[in-house]
C-alpha cells in the first residue's frame, strides 16, 4: 500500500468519525427541543336567526396584524406590550382557525343555502370579510380574554359593502395555567361568533 492509499483511508475514517460526531449532536438537540401544548378553539354556537336559504356566503380567511396571524397565543401585561403564552400554540394560525370556526357556526345554524371557503366553487351571493384586531388575555388586572373582530359583508356580484360592524366579547379566566387562559379565549370567541352569524343573517 502507498504512502497515498494510507492518507485516503485514514481521510475516510476521519470524515466517517466527524458525520457521526454531527449526527449525534442534531438527534441530541432534537431530543431536547421543547414541546409546547396545542390548543384549538372548540366553541361553536347555534344561532337562531332568519332563514336565508336562497343565499349563499364565502367565509374570507381573516386578515391579521402579525402578531396575531401565528400560531402563537398572545397575552398583554400592559397596553404597550404584548407576550406570547409560554409552552402553548394553536393548532394552526389563527387566522384560519377563526375562518375554519365561523364556517362551522354558520352550516350549524341550517338558515343558509350554503357557506364555503374560497375555492370550493360555490355560487356565492356575499362574502363575509373580517379583520382579527384582539384576540389576547390581558393580565394587567384580573386576568381577562378579549376578542375583537371587525367584519363587513360584501354583496359579490357588485362588490358593495352591504353592511360592517365591529363585535367585541370578554370572558373572564378562571384558574391558573394554560388551559384556562385558552378557555376564556374560547368563550370570548364564542359569543363574538354568535354575534357575528346572527348580525350577518338579518342583514342579508
Amino acid at each position: 500500500m502507498t504512502s497515498s492509499d494510507k492518507a485516503l483511508r485514514g481521510y475516510g475514517w476521519a470524515t466517517k468519525v466527524a458525520v457521526a460526531l454531527v449526527t449525534a449532536a442534531v438527534l441530541s438537540a432534537c431530543g431536547t427541543k421543547a414541546v409546547n401544548d396545542t390548543f384549538a378553539l372548540t366553541s361553536v354556537p347555534v344561532v337562531e336567526g332568519p332563514s336565508a336559504r336562497n343565499r349563499q356566503i364565502l367565509v374570507t380567511e381573516p386578515t391579521a396584524l402579525k402578531a396575531l396571524g401565528s400560531d402563537q397565543v398572545v397575552v398583554r401585561p400592559t397596553t404597550s406590550e404584548i407576550q406570547y403564552l409560554g409552552k402553548a400554540q394553536w393548532g394552526d394560525t389563527l387566522p384560519k382557525i377563526v375562518q375554519s370556526k365561523l364556517v362551522q357556526a354558520f352550516e350549524a345554524s341550517g338558515k343558509l343555502g350554503g357557506v364555503g371557503k374560497p375555492g370550493e366553487g360555490l355560487a356565492i351571493d356575499f362574502q363575509v370579510v373580517t379583520t382579527l384586531r384582539t384576540f389576547e388575555v390581558s393580565t394587567s388586572g384580573p386576568a381577562t380574554a378579549v376578542v375583537e373582530i371587525f367584519a363587513k359583508i360584501v354583496n359579490d356580484r357588485n362588490g358593495t359593502v352591504r353592511a360592517q360592524q365591529v363585535f367585541r366579547a370578554t370572558a373572564p379566566v378562571t384558574g391558573p395555567g394554560n388551559t384556562a387562559f385558552v378557555a376564556g379565549l374560547d368563550t370570548a370567541f364564542a359569543k363574538v361568533t354568535a354575534d357575528i352569524v346572527a348580525w350577518t343573517l338579518n342583514s342579508i
